[in-house]
């Protein structure tokens, strides 16, 4: 599947809507993830806080937990509703959060179950449903293990497979998880090898668009996570350079396009810092980056963001290229649109 080539991570605390909204104007294509949202929170908390989201993220997957399959599927069912391209199984998280919900990491240690939720799942709605999973538990997974689980897994009616290069230690933080146990690439490479009709995206250790293209010529996608976050503009030749889009924005026009949105969202009773604390990082490294970040951290409003804005005004950073105008009129709110997902 095409639209799998390149991800940004689900990330508990990071890829909310109004991040995943910025990473948008940077790139058009990649494929955006939510955050892991607990099935039990779709069905009884309040739906159009979680699940809510711009039109403009498209393509956009909902990633769920859980471990009741007749729960996850009802669940899936209303994210499908709420108009998600597609919908996640997180197979991976190894917080004790999550092993005290039995959600997670910790179900590979039962594939049988894994394949009962995948198949309600699959059956419950019509977009793709994927799984997001690790190598195996505790260090001692081996490949046959592993290829043994994706075959049942496709069986269930799964034909995208998310996979972090990495075993999962249960007894290990969440960070140390993502640090200690050895990477793997090659046996993503090898599933890929072995099972050329499923869709494999590599995730684990990836930190530049360059690195990305490498694993590209041996799997189907790959996903980064945190190098996102720590700076959006990683994605900045991504349309160009993965999916044949002659664009490359510059940072001051997303900052432009986000101050549009912000005042859209303000009028919508959303916290201006909701929105500001993903736009932190926006100016890394480069000319008042520094400047940008304090006066977002310490203002915390339109106001600040407005200052911020004509501190770097004179000094645009020199990044090449135009990205097309969203409005003919030149106004980038008018494009902005709703703020719901339901379509």
């Amino acid at each position: 599947m095409k639209d799998h080539r390149l991800s940004v991570a689900p990330m508990v605390d990071r890829t909310d809507r109004h991040f995943r909204f910025l990473v948008r104007q940077i790139s058009r294509k990649v494929r955006l993830y939510s955050e892991m949202t607990v099935d039990q929170a779709v069905l009884r908390g309040n739906r159009e806080r979680l699940l809510a989201f711009h039109p403009e993220e498209h393509p956009v997957a909902l990633q769920l937990a859980g471990s009741d399959p007749k729960s996850l599927a009802e669940a899936a069912r209303i994210g499908e509703a709420f108009g998600y391209d597609e919908v996640n199984l997180n197979l991976g998280c190894p917080s004790e959060r999550a092993q005290r919900g039995g959600y997670g990491a910790c179900l590979l240690g039962d594939p049988g179950r894994v394949a009962e939720i995948l198949r309600a799942m699959a059956e419950a709605v019509r977009v793709p449903v994927s799984v997001k999973l690790r190598l195996g538990l505790e260090g001692r997974e081996t490949y046959p293990e592993l290829a043994g689980m994706v075959e049942r897994f496709a069986e269930a009616g799964v034909r995208v497979f998310i996979v972090h290069a990495r075993s999962a230690l249960l007894g290990l933080s969440t960070r140390a998880n993502r640090e200690i146990p050895p990477l793997r690439h090659g046996w993503v490479y090898r599933l890929k090898a072995d099972f050329p009709q499923l869709t494999f995206a590599l995730n684990g250790g990836v930190r530049t668009l360059e690195e990305a293209l490498a694993h590209l010529g041996r799997v189907d996608g790959v996903m980064l996570g945190r190098a996102v976050y720590e700076d959006p503009f990683v994605l900045a030749e991504a349309d160009r350079r993965v999916f044949g889009l002659d664009r490359r924005p510059t940072r001051l026009q997303v900052a432009r396009r986000l101050r549009a949105y912000l005042e859209e969202e303000a009028l919508r009773g959303t916290p201006p810092w909701a929105v500001l604390r993903h736009a932190l990082n926006l100016f890394r490294g480069q000319p008042k980056g520094r400047l940008w970040r304090r006066l977002l951290a310490e203002g915390r409003s339109l106001t600040a963001l407005d200052r911020a804005l004509r501190a770097l005004e004179d000094e645009e950073v020199k990044e090449g290229g135009q990205e097309e105008d969203p409005d003919p009129k030149g106004h980038p709110q008018a494009a902005l649109g709703p703020a719901r997902g339901r379509v």
